[in-house]
């Protein structure tokens, strides 16, 4: 232990001695480990935010919109756009094996929303009963409607969150009623905030039946009855979310007599396949940053070695002194080796008390929208650390062979 600390306070003293170049030396271990811990942090941060945004929509959801017939000779309907219907829906939701959940969407932006305290012009939604096991539309107060409300065309509506500020400002809304272009609906339920900001889409929205929605406010399209928007399902698990694209395309293929795998036949929305192409992204993001954040400590290592190997170059005499009075090839060895190992432990520490700091200091402050703050990711501490174990194995034992290989006679010689 005496040994030991006398290795620390030499050096201390050797620092102190040569303070610019150890410095620089410091800096670059220090930064290497920062930055491989603060890089990464940031794009783990990144990740999760956008994870959290998509989870906002809700878990595994596609999209299938209305696209253009394909070009055929002959056919009067070719490179004409088609609009899905509800006897679509109805088709997908029978043949199709691989959906979890499916819901036909009819949305209007051109109802008027009036209460007894304001008015507003929203989104109106007619949708399914399962929607909500399908999407992410939390209830707040009330309750979601159910089957029994879609069977019997009851007039009863869902309001979310950020409608409420202009027709219920402050007042309760659940067991109220409004009036959508002049027909009262009943208030069942009002949905809770979706996200973090009040910038998203389905708080601004009044969700009702589907059935009532076709029979009070269907579509108003040229030549086309029972139309719907689009549809929303989920795939039964996420491996099969091809297989569910391809069989809601089939149906709606024959359905409207066109080949399911023409292009612009169906626009569609894969947050699945999203998910996975983005989180591919963030991880060969993340490699590249911890390959950043590793070079930059190999070359403070490089900096550790070549102080090292002054400091052998200076302490010349002493080292030969010590082996004269009987100090072991051992001895000169460790003493070296511990040398560099603590300049390099030192520089680590730093740099990691530094990073997790900053990373406290930044969780604290207001993140933006789609992302969150930093974090110490588990795995890039450990590759900081077990490359800071090698940088310092590195730094110390070269230089430390180097020392304990000198003889005695020849390095009482060296002036």
């Amino acid at each position: 232990m005496r040994m030991l600390l006398e290795i620390v306070r030499q050096s201390l003293s050797t620092l102190w001695a040569h303070k610019l170049r150890s410095f620089l030396t410091m800096f670059g271990i220090a930064w290497g480990v920062g930055s491989l811990l603060l890089l990464v942090g940031l794009g783990e941060g990144f990740r999760s935010g956008q994870k959290r945004n998509m989870a906002n929509l809700g878990s595994d959801i596609m999209f299938t919109f209305s696209g253009r017939i394909p070009a055929i000779a002959g056919s009067q309907q070719s490179g004409r756009k088609y609009q899905m219907t509800y006897g679509d829906y109805l088709a997908v939701k029978n043949e199709a094996q691989h959906l979890r959940g499916i819901s036909a969407v009819i949305n209007r932006e051109d109802i008027r929303a009036v209460s007894e305290f304001g008015s507003t012009n929203g989104q109106v939604f007619g949708v399914e009963p399962v929607y909500n096991q399908i999407r992410n539309v939390p209830i707040g107060a009330g309750r979601w409607f159910n089957d029994a409300d879609n069977a019997d065309h009851r007039r009863v509506a869902v309001v979310g969150w950020e409608l409420l500020k202009n027709i219920f400002p402050g007042r309760p809304a659940v067991g109220a009623s409004i009036l959508l272009n002049g027909v009262r609906f009943d208030i069942i339920g009002v949905l809770a905030k979706v996200g973090r900001d009040a910038n998203n889409g389905t708080n601004a929205r009044i969700f009702v039946p589907i059935s009532t929605m076709r029979m009070l406010f269907p579509l108003t399209l040229e030549n086309q009855e029972d139309a719907i928007s689009f549809l929303n399902y989920q795939p039964r698990s996420t491996d099969e979310h091809a297989l569910a694209k391809q069989e809601v395309h089939a149906v709606i293929a024959r359905r409207h007599h066109f080949e399911p795998n023409r292009r612009d036949t169906f626009e569609d929305w894969d947050t699945v396949d999203n998910a996975r192409k983005v989180a591919k992204i963030f991880d060969a993001m993340d490699w590249f940053l911890g390959m950043v954040g590793l070079v930059t400590l190999g070359l403070g290592a490089i900096g550790i070695v070549n102080i090292m190997l002054v400091s052998v170059t200076e302490r010349t005499r002493e080292i030969g002194l010590r082996k004269a009075l009987g100090a072991t090839h051992r001895d000169i060895l460790t003493q070296f080796f511990v040398e560099g190992a603590f300049l390099t432990a030192l520089s680590g520490g730093i740099g990691l008390f530094v990073t997790g700091t900053l990373v406290f200091l930044l969780s604290r402050l207001p993140a933006p929208e789609g992302f969150d703050p930093p974090r110490i990711v588990p795995f890039s501490a450990v590759a900081a650390i077990l490359s800071l174990a090698i940088a310092g194995i590195a730094a110390g034992l070269y230089p430390a062979r180097k020392a304990a290989l000198l003889p005695p006679i020849e390095a009482l010689r060296q002036e």
